[in-house]
C-alpha cells in the first residue's frame, strides 16, 4: 500500500512539474507621479499617443473619474492610446471612465482589425466600465479611443495574458525530482 501511495505521489509531482499556467500582467500606474507621460517604463509594453498620469486630489478629479484602485489613472490627452506589446497576448481589458463613446480595438501581428468592445454608453461619468476583448490567435497591440482630439477618457489596471502555455521545467529540475523519487521508492522498499 506504501508502495503504491509512493508511485501515485511521484507521478503527481511529475504532471505538477509539467503542468500549464497563464502568464498574465495588471499596470495600475501608481508608479508614475502626476503629469508623467507614459510610453516605454513597462518592460513589454509600448504606450503610443503620449497618455498622460494623472493623481486623484491633484490634477485628477476623482469624483467624476474614479480610479479602479490605487489613486493613478492614464489619460488621453492627445487623442487614442495605442498599447503594443512585445510578445503576442490573448485578453486585454481595462477599466475606462468617459465623456465621450469610446472603444477598444486589437489587432493582430498583420495589423487586422480581430476584436472590438464599444463603450455601454455615452459617457459613465463618476463610474468605471470594464472593457474587455480576447483573441486566441494573438493580439499585436490594442486601440484605446474616445474623442479623436483626446481629452475624453481615463484608463486603469490595464490587464492582458499571452493564454495558457506549457511550461517546461529546466533539466536539472527534473533530474532532482526523479533522484527525490528513486531515493524515496528504495526507502519504501525497505
Amino acid at each position: 500500500m506504501r508502495k503504491q501511495t509512493v508511485i501515485a505521489v511521484t507521478v503527481l509531482l511529475l504532471l505538477f512539474a509539467t503542468g500549464q499556467f497563464a502568464l498574465a500582467d495588471t499596470i495600475d500606474f501608481e508608479t508614475f507621479t502626476d503629469g508623467d507621460t507614459v510610453n516605454t517604463q513597462f518592460s513589454g509594453v509600448t504606450f503610443g499617443g503620449d497618455p498622460v498620469a494623472l493623481t486623484a486630489g491633484l490634477s485628477l478629479n476623482e469624483f467624476d473619474f474614479p480610479p479602479a484602485s490605487g489613486f493613478n489613472v492614464i489619460f488621453d490627452a492627445n487623442g487614442p492610446i495605442t498599447v503594443t506589446f512585445t510578445g503576442s497576448v490573448t485578453d486585454v481589458s481595462a477599466y475606462l471612465t468617459y465623456t465621450a463613446a469610446s472603444t477598444l480595438q486589437i489587432f493582430d501581428s498583420s495589423n487586422n482589425l480581430v476584436g472590438t468592445y464599444n463603450s455601454l454608453s455615452i459617457s459613465n461619468v463618476g463610474s468605471n466600465e470594464l472593457f474587455s476583448v480576447s483573441y486566441a490567435g494573438g493580439i499585436d497591440h490594442a486601440v484605446f479611443s474616445g474623442d479623436p482630439a483626446g481629452g475624453s477618457f481615463t484608463l486603469d489596471d490595464l490587464s492582458f495574458s499571452a493564454g495558457t502555455v506549457p511550461s517546461v521545467p529546466e533539466p536539472a529540475s527534473l533530474l532532482l525530482l526523479a533522484t527525490g523519487a528513486v531515493l524515496l521508492m528504495k526507502k519504501v522498499r525497505r
